[in-house]
């Protein structure tokens, strides 16, 4: 039996962090039929568009990535959480929130009742920044229409910025986190609101408690209500 590549595993992979055990496949002449046949015979767009921008070359940043990180969860969620950028672990797996921060993360999400399979993550760039700096403003450029792709097919019902920099990218708010997380904001008329990244939490506990707070408002407001 012939080998995988390590290009078609990582793919794969991700393709399975995506959507489960669901795989969808597409052809070189982007036919509309499928071997598997839990796909029904249609691609998710999100499949489609994974495909399309996977391996951007717009930036400085795609000369040194191991992985473009696209996101992963539920393609139907009804919360989307968009990180900053990838850092080592997720750059070396293709997946975001894969390092202390994402444990960080699963943890809190398990505190409210949601797993990786109830939500949707993406980071602001798909691609690591050397030494995980923040990102260039002519990094974002080039990769904030990848985003808001991304949002518009997901349509969720609410958006978490975790961090300042999310913040900033998708509201166009150029202030302290701290004035961020005063108010829900609207993103193409989805609730939007910003919260702190779980990597600050981790160099500072002392922030855990209003971080909690902003989660607590997400279970109240977006899940209980339901």
């Amino acid at each position: 039996m012939k080998k995988s590549t390590p290009t078609v595993q990582r793919y794969l992979k991700q393709q399975r962090q995506l959507y489960g055990d669901t795989l969808f496949i597409m052809n070189d002449h982007n036919s509309d039929e499928h071997d598997n046949p839990e796909t029904q015979g249609e691609s998710h767009p999100l499949t489609d568009y994974f495909n399309k921008i996977r391996d951007c070359e717009e930036c400085q940043l795609s000369e040194s990535r191991t992985n473009f990180v696209f996101g992963t969860g539920n393609p139907d969620a009804d919360i989307v959480f968009v990180g900053e950028a990838p850092g080592k672990n997720e750059d070396l797996q293709g997946i975001p929130f894969v390092g202390r921060a994402g444990k960080l993360l699963d943890k809190i999400l398990e505190a409210i009742q949601l797993s990786r399979k109830d939500v949707f993550i993406l980071n602001v760039l798909k691609c690591r920044p050397p030494n995980n700096r923040d990102p260039l403003s002519s990094e974002v450029d080039k990769c904030e229409p990848y985003l808001k792709k991304q949002l518009d097919i997901l349509n969720p019902k609410l958006i978490v910025c975790l961090g300042r920099i999310s913040g900033k990218t998708l509201l166009r708010l150029d202030m302290p986190l701290g004035k961020m997380r005063e108010n829900m904001h609207s993103y193409n008329g989805i609730d939007a609101m910003v919260t702190y990244h779980p990597a600050a939490l981790l160099r500072n506990p002392n922030l855990k408690k209003a971080a909690w707070e902003d989660f607590q408002m997400i279970r109240d407001k977006y899940l209980l209500a339901d």
